[in-house]
């Protein structure tokens, strides 16, 4: 004991404070029993991608009653990329993932559970590697990156576990004072975890999604400190979720492999284990079957595809509820206008095999989402998407916000609003006939009505049109007119006997409709013509015949 006491002091001179000193500083949380703590811990080493918000989304509504702090593992700083961390806070704030501690922008941080960015942690990390020194329980590892590739191509030959313990580990049981000789002699170390672990020995815990998982208990020698003194990933992470206090760890499941060594590093450092929440990737069918959503092969893997596209972040928010929780939608269904933070999210709820991306079903979800808006809503998101990302659609929506407020409100806010738009890049085409620069005047008439027909019905309409008149009055005028031209009332009268009449009011609206707007199928044709004014709208019904002339 004497022994590892002076190896510890000797490896770790500067360090002063103590595990205890660290247990006082970050006490237990003042929160109610089963309360969850969790966090979002990535490394600024990429673009935050949609597997990434799908993890962080999963922390903030698992935690909606407790504490959801984002924390930066940079540990690797090869990897790192420029402005990284501002990345993914960007990311984040975008889609209205907000955290209760931890880093808020690239030089702040908040909370009392700080610094929430590893490479501000070392010495608190060296200070519980130095305990495990002590206690006989790490030691250093003097072995060059060659003895380690020679011992690796042997085990592969021998067909046996690749890494460093037992017969492999040659500075296991190394002295403090051959530990001194080698550091003198300025050989460099990093410092390895002297595992407990037994061959043949097996494990078991419960994962929140998968249910009980039974593994091989780790044996291996893992690495705590790198040469350099900074922590690797397993050690850093095992400190740092228990000096946070940390109850929940939820990640992707491609990380249940390390569950034996983060176990394994609880036990030994003598923290309470977390309870793991392992995450199944999102998947995407392809060829009659379904592999991983990539960045490489789809656009909307990257997040920067939802911004650009124009998708709100409620709506977002709306469909990974539905990946998150397979009972989600039935809820919606019965919790109309319901706030989403009232769903009660369950992780036993989630898919152990992975949620299926569909990007249809992202677009019905969106629309259903902007047509609860009001046009205020609606004009100040799709104004603000166009600032960024449509400067000419912006300039048109600014010049005239009345006159956009006005295009918006179209059958807005009644029992059954339309769904016209499923993200802001849609706007651009569903306000073209109510601009001039956006509109190509071209009419899309139907076929089944010829063109002298169209100029009667036209010129006839242009007689009767009334600017002013009240929207229950608009369609009984065209119903009669459509009479007066030997069309049937109603499209059931004209089915019953088709010999009798021309057509029936619907398509004589359609020819109105069509005259006026270029479409055939549009929101409210009244309240069009209402925003558009009785000068435009004669305007473009004379236009419509003299073009058909």
């Amino acid at each position: 004991m004497t022994d590892t006491i002076d190896m510890a002091n000797m490896l770790f001179e500067n360090i002063s404070l103590t595990p205890e000193d660290y247990e006082k500083k970050y006490p237990a949380r003042n929160l109610k029993e089963g309360t969850v703590v969790t966090r979002f811990a990535p490394s600024p080493t990429g673009l935050l991608h949609f597997g990434g918000l799908f993890a962080a989304f999963i922390g903030r509504i698992a935690a909606s009653d407790g504490v959801f702090y984002l924390r930066i593992e940079d540990t690797d700083k090869k990897r790192e990329i420029e402005n990284g961390v501002q990345m993914i806070i960007d990311g984040l704030n975008a889609f209205g993932i907000n955290i209760d501690e931890g880093v808020v922008s690239r030089n702040e941080e908040k909370g009392e559970y700080g610094p929430y960015t590893q490479s501000k942690r070392t010495e608190i990390y060296q200070a519980f590697v130095k305990r495990l020194v002590e206690q006989g329980l790490a030691y250093p590892c003097f072995m060059t990156e060659e003895e380690i590739a020679e011992i690796r191509k042997a085990q592969e030959e021998e067909k046996l576990l690749p890494g460093i313990y037992g017969e492999y580990a040659k500075y296991r049981d190394i002295t403090a004072g051959e530990a001194k000789r080698l550091i003198d002699e300025g050989r460099e170390y990093v410092v390895r975890l002297k595992s407990p672990g037994r061959p043949g020995g097996r494990i078991k815990f419960k994962d929140m999604i998968k249910g009980d998982i039974e593994m091989d208990e780790n044996i291996l020698d893992v690495v705590l400190l790198k040469k350099d003194g900074t922590p690797t990933y397993h050690f850093a992470h095992a400190v740092d979720d228990h000096l946070m206090r940390t109850t929940h760890v939820i990640r992707g499941d491609e990380w249940i492999s390390s569950v034996p060594i983060h176990l394994q590093l609880f036990r030994v450092c003598g923290f309470k284990p977390v309870k793991y929440v392992h995450i199944s990737p999102i998947l995407k069918e392809e060829n009659g079957g379904k592999r991983k959503l990539s960045k490489r092969k789809n656009p909307e893997a990257a997040l920067s595809y939802y911004e650009e596209q124009g998708y709100p972040k409620g709506a977002v928010w709306e469909y990974l509820l539905t990946l998150a929780n397979s009972n989600y939608e039935e809820w919606r269904k019965c919790n109309r206008g319901a706030d989403t933070g009232k769903f009660p999210f369950s992780f036993t709820k989630m898919s152990k095999a992975g949620a299926l991306f569909d990007l249809a079903k992202l677009n019905d979800i969106s629309k259903t989402y902007i047509s609860t808006l009001n046009a205020e809503e609606v004009f100040d998101m799709a104004a603000k998407w166009a600032k960024e990302y449509d400067n000419d659609l912006y300039s048109l929506l600014a010049e005239d916000e009345e006159y956009a407020l006005a295009i918006f409100a179209i059958e807005r806010g009644g029992k059954k609003p339309r769904k016209d738009i499923a993200k802001w890049t849609d706007v651009r085409d569903y306000i073209a006939y109510f601009y001039s620069e956006l509109w190509n005047r071209q009419r899309d008439f139907a076929e089944n009505v010829p063109n002298d027909e169209i100029v009667k019905i036209l010129t006839r309409y242009t007689e009767i049109y009334d600017p002013d008149g009240a929207p229950e009055d608009w369609f009984p005028a065209v119903r009669q007119m459509s009479v007066d031209l030997g069309y049937a009332a109603s499209p059931k009268e004209y089915k019953a006997s088709p010999e009798d009449y021309k057509g029936h009011v619907g398509d004589v609206s359609g020819v109105i409709r069509a005259a006026v707007t270029g479409r055939r199928n549009t929101p409210d044709l009244y309240e069009i013509m209402q925003v558009l004014g009785g000068t435009e709208t004669l305007r473009r019904i004379d236009e419509a015949i003299e073009n058909i002339k």
